[in-house]
């Protein structure tokens, strides 16, 4: 028992720590350049079409997840085609590249751009061409119902989402009459709420400025322990931060707003509307990435399973592990990864096929929106990386002369 109380502390604690303090402020700077510019920004997302791909994949190549996560409501309102979803999954980094561009930045400068590239050309050829969109959508039907039609129905040369509008949010989100403001109210629970919000986001540039540390250090084992030492502050603010995101997320949201949880706003009237947005989106992730930890560290606990040494298979299997691993949600098992890499345990084909399938914590807010359009998406981040992974395993190394182990590492 005191192992799993140690496992579940250590995931309280990192998944904010190292997650949610990066999505934080990505997010809280895309609101602030919505808020400054009175939704200009989404404007021209929403006018320029052609460009929607492209864009796509500029966000979600923004180390952490928070580029990509605030991407996600835009597909499921109709502002964004499928073809950019999958750009933008294609090309997430996620937590991940926190620990390459310390460790290893030639070879993040390297994969990344590599899976911007292929998330570009990809995302396009989804949208223009479908690929095979309708067998996938069929099958994945079959599988899950969606609220809405999964978002990959091609019309002509372009891709199309007709959301439900009575459901647009697959979860449990507030009805358009109450999106942002508060539905209920108490002389209590309401400026403690408030306050919960305050006192979080002391807690995330706190955790922000450990997590960065942190990395700088080269994701050293932090004790759990309690004090002034970097140890005891990253334990402390880690599990503040995740105590006081579940209680916004399940309880202080009804008295001081949802913030417009999965949704992505035109403009912000004021800032402390912004950091509300900001501190409500991020604690709804958290919530996803918290259950993904526990579930990834119960399922090592259990099993006893070695993913580091299943990742690390000889030959041309390499870069198809890494693009498999690359299909479960979140940014745990792709941080395993880059430290197998930055070790020099994992070629670098695989680093690039994981780089380009995983979805990092973006696919949470999907699934609990649109399940359906969260498969297909994860089905077609993997196609490119399989692709890409194999050919570079051909390539990097006989053909370039570029090392296949330990290329980039510091």
């Amino acid at each position: 028992m005191n192992e799993y109380l140690d496992v579940t502390l250590a995931s309280l604690r990192d998944g904010y720590v190292q997650v949610s303090a990066f999505v934080a402020i990505t997010i809280l700077v895309f609101g602030l350049v919505q808020y400054r510019t009175g939704g200009a920004l989404l404007a021209k997302i929403e006018e320029n079409e052609r460009f929607q791909p492209l864009f796509g994949a500029l966000m979600g190549l923004t180390p952490g997840c928070g580029g990509a996560i605030i991407m996600m409501p835009l597909y499921v309102r109709g502002t964004v085609s499928f073809g950019t979803v999958v750009a933008t999954l294609v090309a997430t980094a996620g937590d991940a590249a926190f620990v390459i561009l310390v460790l290893a930045p030639e070879a993040a400068l390297y994969a990344y751009g590599i899976a911007f590239v292929t998330a570009v050309v990809f995302g396009y050829l989804v949208d223009w061409v479908g690929l095979g969109v309708h067998r996938v959508d069929a099958a994945v039907a079959r599988l899950q119902p969606a609220t809405t039609d999964g978002g990959t129905a091609v019309v002509g040369q372009r891709s199309t989402v007709t959301p439900n509008p009575a459901h647009e949010y697959g979860c449990d989100c507030p009805t358009h009459a109450h999106e942002l403001g508060p539905d209920r109210h108490s002389p209590v629970l309401t400026p403690l709420s408030h306050g919960a919000h305050v006192v979080w986001w002391v807690a995330a540039m706190a955790a922000l400025g450990l997590g960065v540390t942190y990395l700088v250090r080269g994701a050293p084992d932090v004790s759990m322990t309690l004090g002034l030492g970097f140890d005891g502050l990253f334990t402390v603010f880690g599990l503040l931060g995740t105590t006081l995101s579940f209680y916004l997320y399940f309880v202080g949201r009804h008295y001081i707003g949802e913030g417009a949880v999965g949704k992505a706003r035109e403009s912000f009237d004021s800032l402390y509307g912004t950091l509300q947005h900001a501190a409500m989106e991020t604690s709804f992730v958290t919530v996803w990435v918290i259950g993904a930890y526990l579930l990834y560290e119960y399922f090592l606990l259990v099993t006893g399973a070695d993913i580091g040494a299943a990742a690390q298979a000889a030959g041309v299997i390499a870069p198809v592990a890494g693009a498999a691993v690359g299909l479960i949600p979140g940014c745990g098992p792709q941080i395993v990864l880059s430290g197998v890499y930055a070790s020099g345990g994992l070629p670098f084909s695989a680093l690039v096929a994981n780089a380009i399938s995983q979805d990092g914590d973006a696919l949470f807010p999907l699934l609990a929106i649109d399940r359906k359009a969260a498969v297909v998406a994860s089905i077609y981040t993997t196609i490119p990386a399989v692709v890409v992974g194999v050919a570079l395993h051909f390539v990097w190394g006989p053909v370039l002369g570029f090392p296949s182990f330990g290329f980039g590492v510091l």
